[in-house]
């Protein structure tokens, strides 16, 4: 379920596309692994100027690189010579270290500043802040239900038992109350669409594989918002003050990050499809329709990660070190 995979910014006008004369850059990261490939999304979005390249295009070698958590392709890339900005994208969770880039990479960490921590931060890895999507806006009628999945590094058994339990009745549940809903899982995806079979002839179900998808893109036009306990997730909700009702956390990195962020964030959990307010449109009730996102500390509550991650990126493209 977690063999290397890869993938890299998508190409379009104005964003991840690049600048056609720009320096050539390289960026990737794993297809996997859903905060992997929602970071390298918000980062590409600023890299106007530059010309992203893949993987398979190294000749010649680009002037430096963006690896979103392989550390393994991140050597690759020093052995040849290219300077590399290495982001861990995700929660660590216990024990922590366990991906720590080299010491030549430029190392930099997803860590929104209201979060708990967990245990020293990685060696020589910087926090960004959050990683926000460039645009935060959302559609004025938006409808139907994102369900945002991880299942990078949970255990197999973990995985069936919630694909073939809590699944299935959720997504029912959205179907019948929002009237759509779009499954959007890092992995494990022919685990879950055998596991979706039943509702598989209803129109307003798709099952979607992250790094194939605009998660952000999907979330701007969904009433409701049910995610993994995953930084990416997090941040999605936190930029655009959106109601996020966490999904049961699966393996030891989300069970940790759900408890750190339970220290701070009341958020609602998406446990019982039966519960009448998980379906309600935001505000409804007449509380806040956007969560508990007000009651951060204004002075952590920092959008700029994938900026700043860029900003480096860029200044290791123009005057390499």
């Amino acid at each position: 379920m977690t063999a290397p995979a890869y993938v890299t910014a998508p190409g379009r006008p104005g964003a991840a596309g690049g600048a056609a004369h720009g320096p050539r850059v390289l960026l990737t990261a794993r297809a996997d692994q859903l905060d992997s490939t929602l970071a390298l999304r918000r980062v590409a979005a600023h890299l106007d100027d530059l010309r992203p390249v893949g993987p398979a295009e190294l000749d010649p070698p680009p002037v430096a690189a963006l690896v979103c958590d392989d550390v393994a392709a991140t050597e690759r890339l020093l052995g040849l010579g290219v300077p590399v900005v290495h982001l861990g994208s995700g929660h660590p969770g216990p024990p922590p270290g366990a991906d720590t880039p080299p010491e030549r990479a430029l190392g930099r960490a997803h860590r929104p500043g209201w979060l708990p921590r967990s245990g020293p931060a990685a060696r020589g890895s910087r926090p960004t802040g959050v990683l926000a999507p460039q645009r935060t806006g959302r559609s004025r009628r938006h409808s139907g239900t994102l369900l945002l999945l991880s299942l990078w590094r949970v255990p197999d058994a973990e995985a069936e038992a919630f694909a073939t339990g809590a699944l299935p009745a959720l997504a029912d549940a959205a179907l019948h109350r929002t009237g759509s809903c779009a499954v959007v899982a890092d992995t494990g995806l022919e685990l879950l669409r055998s596991a979706l079979g039943g509702l598989a002839a209803h129109p307003g179900l798709r099952v979607l594989r992250a790094a194939e998808a605009d998660p952000d893109a999907l979330h701007a036009d969904a009433a409701v918002f049910l995610a993994s306990p995953v930084l990416g997730a997090l941040a999605l909700a936190q930029a655009r003050r959106a109601p996020l009702a966490l999904l049961p956390p699966l393996g030891p990195a989300q069970r940790d990050l759900a408890v750190r962020v339970a220290e701070v964030l009341p958020l609602p959990s998406a446990e019982d499809p039966g519960d009448p307010a998980l379906w309600a449109p935001p505000g409804a009730d007449g509380t806040a329709a956007a969560g508990p996102w007000h009651l951060l500390d204004p002075a952590l509550d920092d959008l700029r990660g994938a900026q700043r991650v860029a900003r480096t990126l860029r200044q290791l493209a123009l005057a390499p070190l």
